[in-house]
């Protein structure tokens, strides 16, 4: 007696033939991943430091494991929407709460590498994402917004963060975009390569920091230093983006893998 076939064996025979791919958008964390860097005034998030339990030897001689300490929001990292005071008041707005269907969503790829490499502060507005869409089509309701900049290659801290006397310089959403992106597209959430889903000036903007304060205050969530937007498809790509299950959890480190059609 065969097995009967469903869309779930075909997606395993296609991964097998290699007509799909898998790719990791996550960056290795490691004591040395940077984190975002607030002003002073204000509590900073630790990065990832590693403390070993045992390695093989008087404390466990037939086991390696780690205690790690680090912030919700280190390293590619999910953001809940409690995460922001617009969003505290929402139902199921943490990471144990959120209903897991939305871990599982379509990914549509704006690629903005060009000009994020002649202007760091690009800022990605309405009118780019309806070009953007007069060619692919209209987003989709429950998809994944990835804006690729290729900030993930950029080598070292200072390069990553790219700060100067009057803050952080990296490129991100225009408020307006963000409106039209969480009220009239309906989208689960936007995903950047920065160390945050806002742009680095964006403490500047009406709201301050809109891609935390609209997205958030919608119920939407958000993706954080992302790598390897440039393997994906403007369209047709699956994001799988689970968080840790952590109870009143604002956010957590994650691996995020996008099924991709083999080109």
């Amino acid at each position: 007696m065969t097995a009967p076939v469903t869309v779930l064996s075909l997606l395993v025979e296609e991964m097998n033939r290699g007509r799909i791919t898998v790719v990791d958008l996550t960056q290795p964390l490691s004591p040395e991943t940077p984190v975002i860097e607030l002003p002073s005034m204000f509590a900073q998030s630790p990065g990832l430091s590693v403390e070993v339990i045992s390695n093989y030897d008087d404390n466990g001689p037939a086991w390696y494991w780690n205690t790690l300490t680090l912030g919700e929001h280190t390293g590619t990292h999910f953001d809940a929407p409690v995460h922001w005071i617009t969003g505290k008041d929402r139902a199921n707005n943490t990471t144990d709460t959120i209903p897991v269907r939305q871990f599982v969503s379509p990914a549509c790829v704006i690629d903005a590498s060009k000009e994020a490499g002649q202007y760091p502060d690009y800022i990605l507005t309405r009118e780019h994402v309806q070009a953007w869409e007069g060619v692919h089509g209209k987003i989709p309701a429950g998809a994944w917004l990835l804006l690729r900049t290729d900030w993930c290659k950029r080598e070292g801290k200072e390069a990553f963060l790219n700060a100067s006397e009057d803050g952080p310089h990296s490129p991100g959403f225009h408020p307006d975009c963000l409106r039209f992106l969480a009220h009239e597209r309906d989208v689960v959430g936007v995903g950047v390569e920065t160390v945050g889903t806002d742009a680095g000036q964006a403490g500047g903007f009406d709201p301050a920091f809109p891609a935390h304060n609209i997205m958030h205050g919608a119920g939407k969530l958000g993706l954080a230093s992302l790598c390897n937007l440039d393997k994906l498809p403007p369209t047709g790509a699956v994001i799988l983006a689970a968080p840790l299950k952590i109870v009143k959890g604002s956010g957590s480190p994650l691996r995020v893998l996008a099924l991709v059609p083999a080109a």
